[in-house]
């Protein structure tokens, strides 16, 4: 499986880790945990399959013409199911809306490219960048409590920008490149 991911600037992935480690420090699921060197906070817009060069060109090229993006986290989400997962909120603008939309039907519109998730289908998307996920995790936090001190900013609310882009390939472990 390929995923798409914006990766957001310095100062807004500084803040995001900070909270990784708010949570890993109380024992609780946390990103802190996952040690592999592709681990970063993230975005994901879409994922397939497989990525073959065309659409991998065709992403570049989007992708180079459409970052930075604004970027604004604000919020606790949750997610139930086979695993649970604890991500802070993305507040979409037109722009990310936008560029999502593009990325979801490169992907979807790619000869070999396989099946794209649905959940990350325009109609079902629920952007967020993930702070926690374990079976059975629990987190008795609140949103003010975890995002607040460490962000430094009004309950709940960073700014910043989506930077650049990458793929990241689930089978080998690897990401590329993709955006500027």
């Amino acid at each position: 499986m390929f995923s798409v991911e914006l990766l957001p600037d310095r100062e807004t992935e500084r803040v995001v880790r900070a909270v990784w480690q708010h949570l890993a420090d109380r024992g609780l699921p946390s990103q802190a945990g996952h040690r592999h060197e592709t681990n970063r906070p993230h975005l994901t817009l879409g994922a397939a399959d497989h990525l073959p060069p065309g659409a991998r060109a065709r992403l570049l090229h989007v992708l180079a013409g459409a970052l930075p993006v604004p970027l604004c986290l604000d919020g606790l989400v949750r997610f139930s199911g086979r695993v649970q997962v604890l991500a802070w909120a993305v507040r979409p603008d037109d722009a990310l809306l936008a560029l999502h939309e593009t990325v979801w039907r490169v992907l979807r519109d790619a000869p070999d490219s396989g099946r794209p998730n649905p959940l990350l289908d325009p109609a079902r998307w629920v952007p967020h960048i993930t702070l926690g996920r374990g079976r059975d995790a629990v987190w008795a936090v609140s949103a003010e409590e975890l995002l607040s001190p460490t962000a430094g900013t009004p309950p709940c609310a960073v700014t910043g920008e989506w930077a650049s882009a990458r793929y990241y390939d689930s089978l080998t472990r690897t990401v590329g490149h993709l955006g500027p």
